[in-house]
């Protein structure tokens, strides 16, 4: 099993940024691809973006495109979610996640590609 740990979530103003870090352990061999998906309230759980890790596929949603960079450590199991022109439909729980499959097919199965999942950190967007 994969443990995934979040973090930098927080409250910043509408055009503002913010970079979520997940940080990867246990069977971290078993990872293909990793990513973020994020949950607003009464909303499904949505996917943000996900790369292989080999960093040779990497994937956003159209919602967070041109705005959102994935990245991801050079020697540990460590990725980053750099968030840029933060908008208030981007308030949500985001979650880190790790799946055997490639990083397209993440985004087409959605939660159902999805092994292991982060508890999640909170981002508000906010005036």
């Amino acid at each position: 099993q994969v443990q995934l740990e979040e973090s930098g979530g927080g409250l910043v103003q509408p055009g503002g940024s913010l970079r979520l870090t997940c940080a990867a352990s246990g069977r971290t061999g078993s990872i293909f691809t990793m990513g973020w998906f994020r949950q607003s309230p009464g909303k499904d759980r949505e996917f943000v973006g996900a790369f292989t890790w080999d960093a040779s596929s990497r994937v956003y949603a159209d919602s967070v495109k041109g705005r959102f960079t994935l990245s991801k450590d050079g020697t540990s199991p460590t990725i980053y979610l750099q968030m840029d022109s933060l908008r208030v439909e981007d308030t949500a729980v985001y979650y880190c996640a790790a799946s055997p499959f490639g990083a397209r097919r993440v985004q087409e199965l959605g939660t159902a590609a999805i092994d292991d999942w982060g508890q999640g950190t909170q981002v508000t967007v906010s005036s």
